[in-house]
């Protein structure tokens, strides 16, 4: 978040009105850092890995720019990589239109949708959304001292907090999973799911 700010400025720096598709150019980098540098990581600790942008992923959008839609995926490549055992990184927050073969950037919280994406691809028992916070809340805790973890979350409902302004996940990867029938789970971390909270058709 910080390095997409960081190049928001940069754009405005040297532009007055950035052009969006170079904007989308820009904006994906951060994430293709990320993906790469975390492969080297894992490849030097002995784990075979390998990063893929969002449109090697096959991330296909609409042609628009800034905020596109995930129209389909085509993950081939993710799933070749997988079957030959390796850690899949994949660049959040970017995809290709296929018509235009330009690349694109989903908008904010752009990565969570791209999860969800991936996730009803795989036909994955669930999407597990990693957060630094232990759950969703039933409202800020830095502002609401009374704000109760929440473990059970419809769609409905977390399309409405996120609607009114609940940070914690994008409406748009909400409305994905909903549509898509993905479950959601967002915390810490899963590995005993006493913590986090679970999204799904009903609570």
């Amino acid at each position: 978040g910080q390095t997409t700010n960081s190049l928001i400025d940069l754009a405005q720096q040297v532009s007055l009105q950035p052009d969006p598709r170079e904007m989308d150019m820009l904006l994906t980098v951060g994430e293709r850092i990320s993906m790469a540098l975390l492969s080297m990581a894992l490849n030097d600790l002995g784990c075979s890995a390998i990063s893929f942008t969002g449109s090697q992923a096959g991330i296909l959008t609409n042609d628009s720019h800034i905020n596109a839609m995930i129209v389909d995926v085509k993950a081939f490549r993710v799933e070749d990589a997988l079957r030959e055992g390796k850690v899949v990184i994949i660049a959040g927050f970017q995809g290709v239109s296929p018509t235009t073969k330009e690349i694109t950037t989903l908008g904010r919280g752009g990565s969570d949708t791209t999860a969800i994406a991936m996730a009803s691809a795989f036909k994955a028992e669930r999407c597990e959304i990693l957060k630094d916070v232990p759950s969703v809340f039933s409202a800020d805790p830095r502002v609401v001292s009374e704000a109760r973890p929440l473990r059970k979350l419809t769609y409905d409902q977390m399309l409405e907090m996120t609607f009114w302004g609940a940070k914690v996940l994008h409406y748009r990867s909400v409305d994905l999973a909903k549509s898509k029938n993905v479950k959601i789970y967002v915390g810490p971390g899963s590995r005993t799911l006493e913590e986090g909270t679970m999204i799904t058709t009903s609570t």
